[in-house]
């Protein structure tokens, strides 16, 4: 039986999608990440007791703060393989999963700057971890709420026929699964780089501009099925924001909370244009079978 590659779209990334959202194992996962920050504690302190082989001594962090930055960064892993499974459904949604993932980076951040404290824990006098502990934990405070008000304000698209429809979402799922197994090639090369004193990258920073590609190609495969110059533009300006949100991961300490804002802010006043002067009438859209 001969299928068509909407069908093998899909019939690749539903079973993976079904077994990622299923309860036992997002359950399974919760409990990994438990063991995991547990382990880089017990590590960081078998390693200051000299307890540890010296060539795995000397790749493991001294202070124990490290390890919330290690969980942190495990969760952010999970919100974008959800972000990957969110793709296919909408742009709203993509853009909304994208920035809770800010969210979560900027507050990884703001607990990063634990390791420039001593252990137990004291002021020393320098306030620069101080201010920046601020500002990253209010950007990703003020995304949040704004993030509140973008959901809030999202409202339901064109309704279209099932078979057009499912030739629609099947080629947003086809980029999902390229996009799947890119994240899966980043995650090994950077878990293995390390060891092999490869030059190491930022993981997340260059996922996003992954995904900047991405929504390009989702604007071009939106266009073919929703051609009208408002939703051409609705979607393009989505894909700005995901470019906002990679320069708030490429800028320095306070300029990066700002630009985080800044693109929540714009997502927001661009979904309030769309929705008050230009979204359709909810008609079916129709198409002539190829």
């Amino acid at each position: 039986m001969r299928y068509s590659i909407y069908e093998l779209a899909t019939y690749t990334f539903d079973p993976l999608h079904a077994f990622w959202e299923n309860p036992r194992t997002q359950r399974a996962v919760a409990g990994l990440l438990v063991a995991c920050f547990l382990a880089s504690l017990a590590g960081i302190e078998l390693a200051r007791q000299g307890l540890l082989p010296e060539f795995i001594a000397l790749k493991t962090p001294d202070n124990h703060y490290h390890a919330v930055g290690i969980a942190f960064t495990l969760v952010l892993i999970l919100e974008v393989i959800s972000l990957i499974f969110v793709l296919p459904c909408s742009f709203s949604k993509s853009v909304g999963k994208q920035f809770e993932i800010l969210c979560l980076i900027l507050m990884r951040n703001s607990f990063k700057e634990l390791v420039n404290f001593p252990e137990p824990i004291t002021f020393t006098g320098d306030m620069t971890p101080i201010y920046r502990i601020l500002s990253d934990g209010m950007g990703a405070f003020v995304i949040f709420v704004l993030l509140g008000v973008y959901y809030r304000i999202q409202k339901p698209g064109a309704k279209m026929t099932p078979a057009f429809k499912f030739r629609y979402v099947a080629s947003k799922k086809l980029v999902a699964l390229i996009l799947l197994a890119t994240f899966a090639v980043l995650g090994v090369f950077d878990i293995v780089a390390p060891w092999l004193d490869e030059h190491r990258f930022d993981f997340f920073s260059t996922f996003y501009t992954i995904l900047i590609f991405s929504d390009i190609l989702l604007v071009l495969i939106s266009q073919r099925f929703l051609p009208s110059f408002q939703a051409v533009f609705r979607n393009s300006g989505f894909a700005l924001v995901t470019l906002l949100i990679r320069l708030a991961l490429a800028a320095p300490p306070y300029y990066n909370a700002i630009l985080g804002v800044v693109s929540a802010g714009f997502a927001v006043l661009l979904t309030l244009a769309y929705n008050s002067f230009y979204r359709p009438e909810q008609k079916t859209i129709i198409t002539k079978k190829k």
